[in-house]
This record gives structure tokens, sequence and C-alpha cells, in this order.
């Protein structure tokens, strides 16, 4: 397969076909200027996929607002710069992103160690299974199909053939009973 020849343009080039919206602007700008991009968002987003996410955000933005662009104010590659830092600083301070960090670490710490000591998820030696033998049958059947079987709430609503509203009710009464041995 042949490679594809990169665009590159002047800066007044890239501006005056930016501002026509024309398609040879959104491809000069990636060519251009995607790897330059990239190492500025990956330098505050370390998740690789996420700092991609970020980039295509970025263009996204640059192709949409740029109206607001001024070329008396700066030069383009320092707009577009300020554009991708403030999105990657939005992105880091999103809430999303911080419970999505911490989950995602707790996730690769437990595989990681699974891994390293070759174990399995195995409730029963937990003495997990002994404790939702002590509840009430209607939460157990709730509980058995939802944590240990996988099913989602409305999985289980249709299994069971109850309202979603009540598998969350039980599911919750279920929890805050076996919190009880824990506490």
């Amino acid at each position: 397969m042949a490679r594809k020849r990169k665009i590159s343009l002047s800066e007044e080039e890239l501006v005056r076909a930016l501002r026509n919206r024309e398609k040879v602007a959104a491809e000069a700008l990636y060519d251009m200027y995607s790897a330059s991009l990239f190492g500025v968002i990956s330098r505050i987003v370390t998740d690789a996929a996420e700092a991609e996410d970020v980039l295509q955000e970025t263009f996204v933005k640059i192709w949409n607002s740029f109206a607001s662009y001024s070329p008396d104010k700066g030069r383009l590659f320092t707009w577009m710069v300020n554009i991708a830092r403030n999105l990657a600083i939005d992105k880091i301070r999103s809430r999303d992103f911080k419970n999505q960090s911490k989950n995602q670490d707790l996730e690769n710490t437990v595989n990681s160690i699974d891994e390293q000591r070759n174990t399995a998820y195995k409730p029963e030696l937990l003495g997990i299974k002994e404790l939702v033998e002590t509840l009430k049958p209607e939460q157990k059947s709730i509980l058995d199909l939802v944590y240990f079987k996988g099913y989602t709430h409305v999985e289980a609503a249709d299994e069971l053939g109850i309202p979603l509203g009540t598998i969350k009710t039980r599911l919750r009464m279920a929890i805050i009973q076996l919190r009880k041995y824990f506490n």
C-alpha cells in the first residue's frame, strides 16, 4: 500500500483554508500538528488512549471555534497548544477521569496480584457464600444472580419475574445486612 504524502501549508494558507472550512485544512492541520499537540497532551494526560481522545477533542474544538482565532493576538500554533493544554487539564480535573483512574488502578492492581500469585476469585474461600446463606431467600437469589453470575439488575428482574424497583430494594437490603458482618 502506497504511503500518503503529508500535506504541508504555510501558516497563512492554513488559516485561509480553515476560515473557508476546506477539507484540505483539516488534513493539513492533522498532518502538520498532530505529533506536537499529542506531545503536549500526553505530558498532562499520561494514559495514551485518553490522550488520543483529548487530541481528537482538540482538533474538533479548533475546527469549530476557529472564528475566535485572531492572527493579531498570536501564532496559530500557540493558539492550538493552548486549546490542547486546556482540554488536557480539563480531562484530568474531571470527576469521571479521577473516578476512572481510581477504579482502573484498583482493578489493575487486583489483576496484577492475581496474575503474580496465580490466584482466582473464589467467594466460597472468603466465607462470603456462607454469609449470603444467612440472607432471606428472596435477597439471596438476587445477590446470586447479580454478584456471582454477573446479571444486570434488568436481567435479574426478567429472570425472577419481579419489578426492577423490587430487585434494587432487595439488593440494597441484602448489602446492608452483609455490611453488618464487616463493621
